[in-house]
């Protein structure tokens, strides 16, 4: 029987603004986006205690709580702190899973006698993150990962629950079904359509009705229902390799005049192939994503000659895809992915002026890795204010491809 452990910081962002900034202690915060568009990205519990939720306008949340202090998100700060807690879970046990910049999974099976138990282990790990960093997680521990988190959600902030092995049928019973991690706001409706509430009556709904209804997921469902997951605990060192690179912004303000998309287009061109080439990973099939001022989202894709890192060289493969596209009312959001990967071999090009802008190029990154991005950049970029990513991917990480620089 496996013993694993899921870390939950509570109310990161707003909770490491607190800490840097004594002067927010103990009011009701908010942390939002740089853009004006931006939404509430998570809020302190003085400020839930009003009703302030992540995903609500400026607007909304002022409206709920007048005396809402608002902080822009400061993404670099908020990373490093991730990377640094990641880096003491690694202390008690290299079986370590980064599920989001404020979460994680650890595998404790075989550090139970090192360190005296898993509940010691919890008790270790809030103390020392709450003397160096001053801000409080929750933790759960249960047979599997699935139950862990479930167990991390009970009690917060600063909670510890264990779901031990002949207590979970009962826990499950009448849990309602929303609450296991990924059965969403749209399955759940589905489920309850069908007369499913809870998870006990997941578990004894018939098998073969969820098969047909769901096809493989069914089984998933089910066996959700009844708390199984034999999903493994796996550290980015032995996850599966990554199937693209890409970035997308929702911009400052609608647009519909080419020039401006593109020159967005080169930003996020270069964002790409600057993670492509500090991982040294090339790319054939490139994608551009629009999301119109309606929100009507579509990607188109091409497929290229030959593999590619080069920015100006996936910045070209996206404006080819957007000239083929009629563009009938203003761009919200733009995305440019870089996917069909292979890994490349440190070589340099053979012909003179391709060893030549491959030097260039490098000697670019090198400055934008020390100094920050677009430190050096193209000249028609220069004037150009609103630049680098300003949100933290879901996907992001602490090391890997999916470390993605932020502003």
């Amino acid at each position: 029987m496996k013993t694993i452990m899921h870390v939950d910081m509570n109310a990161f962002f707003a909770a490491v603004e607190q800490q840097s900034k004594p002067a927010l202690r103990g009011r009701p915060i908010a942390v939002t986006g740089s853009e004006k568009r931006s939404i509430i990205l998570t809020a302190s519990y003085e400020a839930r205690a009003f009703g302030v939720k992540t995903g609500m306008t400026r607007f909304e949340a002022l409206g709920r709580c007048p005396q809402l202090t608002l902080v822009p998100a400061n993404n670099r700060l908020y990373t490093h702190v991730s990377t640094e807690v990641m880096t003491l879970f690694e202390e008690y046990t290299p079986l370590v899973e980064v599920f989001s910049i404020d979460e994680a999974f650890l595998d404790l099976s075989g550090s139970l006698k090192l360190f005296g138990g898993a509940e010691r282990i919890a008790y270790l790990i809030k103390s020392r993150i709450k003397a160096r960093f001053g801000i409080s997680c929750s933790i759960g521990i249960a047979p599997n990962k699935l139950l862990a988190k479930l167990a991390s959600e009970q009690h917060k902030p600063d909670g510890l629950t264990v779901f031990r092995p002949e207590d979970v049928a009962a826990l499950l019973e009448k849990m309602p079904i929303q609450e296991l991690c990924g059965i969403g706001r749209r399955l759940g409706q589905q489920l309850q359509g069908i007369g499913i509430f809870t998870c006990g009556q997941l578990g004894r709904f018939p098998l073969s009705v969820l098969r047909k209804k769901y096809g493989v997921i069914g089984d998933k469902l089910h066996a959700m229902a009844r708390g199984i997951d034999l999903s493994a605990v796996v550290p980015a060192a032995e996850s599966a390799p990554i199937k693209s690179v890409g970035h997308s912004r929702t911009l400052r303000d609608d647009l519909q005049d080419r020039q401006a998309i593109c020159a967005f287009l080169l930003q996020l061109a270069e964002m790409v192939g600057r993670r492509a080439r500090r991982y040294r990973v090339s790319g054939r099939v490139v994608t551009l994503t629009l999301r119109y001022a309606d929100f009507t989202t579509f990607s188109r894709q091409q497929l290229q000659a030959d593999y590619l890192d080069g920015s100006e060289e996936i910045y070209r493969a996206s404006v080819q895809i957007l000239n083929r596209l009629a563009i009938d009312q203003p761009v919200r959001l733009l995305g440019v992915r870089l996917s069909g990967l292979r890994f490349k071999t440190a070589q340099l090009p053979l012909f003179p002026e391709e060893r030549r802008q491959y030097l260039l190029t490098e000697a670019r990154d090198c400055v934008n890795d020390r100094y920050g991005e677009f430190t050096v950049t193209f000249g028609s970029l220069l004037g150009q204010k609103d630049k680098g990513s300003h949100v933290i991917s879901p996907a992001w990480r602490p090391q890997g491809v999916r470390n993605v620089a932020v502003q």
